[in-house]
């Protein structure tokens, strides 16, 4: 199938392409400046599909996908849309955040930013726990290693794409045997891997933000910034700031924002309700 998907302007989908790109799986993901392809598992099967952008136009992206049941469709549509926030209206975003001068040459040099999402919440749980006070490197290399044990094969894709992100039954069964790193972080992983198979924990993008956030935090070894980030990638949360990260806080000190976690959050109410949009900003930062 292949669709095309039209997004508001200004759009800075060539940011969400860079960063799919830094983390991106080997074996399950590839990902450039203008092109994302991955392995995903729907409803009625594996499938794969492509994005990259129209040459023509900017603001359209060309979905491609081979798909196990063609009544998956608008389901991958809609996992796609909320992947690249297609559906975000950026010029109310970009209007609120410019009034604040401190933060308004970020909005100038990079207009449209977008909030990248997820095409699988479950996945996203496992590889944000995987990924807690870790670089992007170390987590990615990681994430491959699961992948490349426990993912199942996939055929008929990319050739450079020929495994699945494991199954929670997989990676709770399993886990142990291939993950290395503090053992916290590990059991963390095989818990919430466990309850997202038995369905004793469920996450869908129609959750409520602070619902989710309250059911997150009962589980072992997660903590508000995992909490936090899972519900701006899964929900896609406009208001979330992620005060206590260190490169984001890296991004506020150059800038010359208060770069302490409380100085931050005092700071950044002003931006509210689009403080997960100045998050990004102050990554890109």
């Amino acid at each position: 199938m292949r669709r095309t998907l039209q997004t508001h302007t200004p759009s800075d989908s060539r940011g969400v392409f860079q960063w799919l790109a830094y983390r991106a799986i080997t074996g399950m993901e590839k990902a450039g400046q203008t092109r994302y392809s991955r392995t995903v598992r729907l409803p009625g099967g594996p499938a794969w599909f492509e994005v990259r952008v129209l040459p023509s136009s900017p603001t359209h992206l060309v979905l491609d996908a081979v798909l196990s049941d063609s009544h998956d469709t608008a389901e991958l549509i809609t996992r796609v849309r909320r992947l690249f926030d297609l559906d975000a209206d950026s010029r109310v975003i970009d209007y609120a955040l410019r009034s604040q001068p401190e933060i308004a040459p970020l909005i100038s040099r990079c207009p449209g930013i977008r909030l990248s999402g997820t095409v699988d919440p479950h996945e996203l749980l496992i590889r944000t726990i995987i990924g807690q006070q870790i670089s992007v490197a170390q987590a990615r290399s990681t994430l491959t290693t699961l992948v490349t044990h426990l993912g199942e094969p996939m055929t008929g894709a990319d050739d450079d794409l020929h495994r699945m992100f494991p199954t929670m039954e997989a990676i709770a069964e399993r886990g142990s045997e291939v993950l290395r790193g503090p053992r916290a972080r590990i059991d963390a992983v095989i818990d919430s891997a466990r309850a997202l198979a038995d369905g004793s924990l469920t996450i869908t993008r129609d959750d409520d933000s602070h619902d989710l956030r309250a059911r997150l935090l009962n589980r072992r070894g997660i903590g508000p910034w995992t909490a936090d980030y899972v519900r701006m990638r899964v929900l896609g949360e406009p208001d979330v700031l992620l005060a206590g990260d260190s490169a984001l806080r890296a991004g506020a000190r150059r800038l010359g924002l208060p770069h302490d976690a409380k100085g931050l959050t005092a700071w950044a109410e002003r931006c509210a309700p689009w403080r997960s949009y100045l998050s990004t900003h102050l990554w890109s930062a």
